[in-house]
């Protein structure tokens, strides 16, 4: 048996400088999260990633990163061989 690492489920953006503000960003962010939340997952195992570069642009990742389960592929519920 061995160890199955699911593909993390990942919604994200990025915006340039004007297209958005704090408050819109905080509003993103928690709308992303609740859409993962509604796939069903768990909020511990709810990424969040905010990278504000110098030219004013922001990039939003929000990740559900599954744990590994023990098994293979096949062996997990929506597992298909290779």
């Amino acid at each position: 048996m061995s160890l199955y690492q699911p593909e993390p489920v990942e919604i994200s953006t990025r915006m340039r400088p004007g297209e958005w503000t704090e408050d819109s960003l905080v509003e993103l962010v928690n709308s992303y999260r609740t859409r993962i939340a509604d796939m069903g997952a768990p909020a511990s195992e709810v990424a969040t990633d905010i990278e504000r570069n110098d030219d004013g642009s922001v990039k939003v990742v929000v990740s559900w990163v599954k744990p590994a389960i023990a098994g293979d592929e096949e062996s997990v519920p929506g597992g298909q061989p290779l």
